[in-house]
């Protein structure tokens, strides 16, 4: 028998049956919604934390540190006769040795002191934190209100909401208003060549530094390893090294070597992609430091939602599978109401094949058509989950995000396995169909 007979013949019965026949397919279409729309908040999900933690640089940046002789409780980690070798400083030489690296964006340390500023007159305590320039790709600053700093040079500052409201009742009229950085800075004194000290050393004198309000965030950007939600002021990083701040830090470097040499409790080291971290992760190990990046927490995060995705994809099948009963049910009602077709069939010559192929055509039809419009109504779905949470976050002041993503693989994929699933369902009718006796078939009703 022709394909083309075959098709005839199948959509002739089909439009036979319509409402039994329409039934089935809207059952499979349900079935196909269900596991769309689940998966595509699996999907929407991943590609959110993906695209949120993308944004704050986190993915591209690697965090180094001094190396220790303890481990993490306190114990020697060389053994007991080997020599006790002192770490390598994380100094200005190592910033700029690693600066050199060649996939190495930019090296910026992780400034954020206490002190106090001077606003109309009063002091209020607060926490500086130094901004590097990449920080301004960070989410945080999407909805903030005012403009970014205008030079990674700028004397311009960025409150945080709370403080700002410390400051003021209308925290918007604070923009474009000034005010006094009081702080600590670390001056180096010259080396002692007469009582013996080559090595200098540094004091700590009170200094002042005006500052103009650009803007005002509600979130706190990320700004390095465990450096969230503690800077209420933000400057530019440019201005926070210029301003030579005393950190906790400083007391360390009296025992080293170089007093009058800063050192550094870690460093941000900012690469060009994603698929470089881990060479100069290895790189920065190489020349004796700790370091370590996201991208190793991630990949747990990665199998997280492969997981989870695995288990919408089961709770969503249930629907499909339960539609393909359906399908079996349709296609043996077929059998029943058409046995003396088959007969007249199988008596004109067709063969089991045919007979078989025809009633396959008619299940993959149906699971065609309840594909389409399956994955169309997922979508749907996916469409009003979107739109009810952003008009929840929307009557909470935050940002509108999208929860549910219905990539182009995952329309194809799900057509595919829904006609995959109405073929698997039209086997046992299309084997009984073929095994008909054809005298059997024309002695019906």
């Amino acid at each position: 028998m022709k394909a083309r007979d075959l098709v005839e013949l199948a959509n002739r019965n089909l439009r036979e049956a319509m409402l039994r026949n329409s039934l089935t397919t809207l059952g499979i279409a349900v079935g196909v919604a269900s596991l769309v729309a689940m998966l595509s908040l699996g999907v929407g999900l991943q590609n959110l934390a993906s695209e949120r933690l993308s944004r704050t640089g986190l993915f591209d940046a690697i965090f180094v540190a001094p190396q220790t002789n303890l481990n993490g409780f306190g114990r020697p980690v060389r053994p007991a006769n080997a020599p006790a070798e002192p770490p390598r400083p994380l100094d200005e030489d190592a910033r700029h040795q690693i600066e050199a690296l060649p996939e190495v964006v930019e090296v910026y340390p992780e400034i954020r002191f206490p002190t106090e500023i001077r606003f109309a007159g009063n002091p209020y305590p607060t926490v500086v934190a130094g901004l590097a320039p990449s920080a301004r790709s960070d989410g945080a600053f999407d909805g903030m209100k005012g403009t970014y700093f205008s030079s990674p040079s700028a004397d311009e500052a960025i409150l945080q909401i709370d403080f700002a409201r410390e400051l003021s009742n209308q925290p918007d009229t604070l923009i474009g208003q000034e005010i006094v950085l009081r702080y600590a800075e670390r001056q180096a004194l010259p080396a002692d060549t007469a009582g013996g000290n080559s090595g200098g050393g540094f004091s700590i004198v009170p200094r002042e530094e005006k500052l103009r309000i650009v803007g005002i965030v509600e979130t706190e950007p990320a700004a390095g390893m465990g450096g969230f939600g503690r800077g209420r002021l933000l400057i530019p990083l440019q201005v926070a090294e210029t301003l030579r701040a005393a950190q906790a830090t400083d007391l360390r470097d009296l025992l080293r070597d170089k007093p009058s040499q800063r050192t550094y409790e870690s460093l941000t080291v900012r690469v060009k992609g994603a698929s470089q971290v881990q060479g100069v992760e290895d790189a920065l190990k190489q020349m004796g430091f700790t370091a370590f990046s996201l991208l190793d927490a991630t990949r747990n995060l990665r199998l997280v939602f492969a997981v989870f995705d695995l288990l919408l994809g089961i709770f969503g099948s249930l629907a499909l599978v339960v539609a393909s009963l359906g399908i079996i049910n349709t296609l043996v009602m077929a059998i029943l109401e058409r046995r003396r077709e088959i007969g007249v069939l199988k008596a004109l010559g067709a063969a089991d094949r045919d007979v078989r192929r025809l009633f396959f055509v008619e299940a993959g039809a149906m699971g065609l058509l309840g594909g389409v419009f399956g994955v169309l109504m997922g979508w749907l779905i996916g469409r009003a989950i979107n739109f009810g949470t952003n008009i929840y976050l929307t009557r909470q002041q935050l940002p509108s995000i999208t929860i549910a993503s219905v990539p182009w693989w995952m329309v194809a994929a799900a057509i595919a396995f829904s006609i995959g699933v109405s073929l698997a369902a039209g086997i046992y009718p299309a084997s009984r169909a073929a095994r008909l006796d054809p005298v059997e078939a024309l002695r019906y009703e």
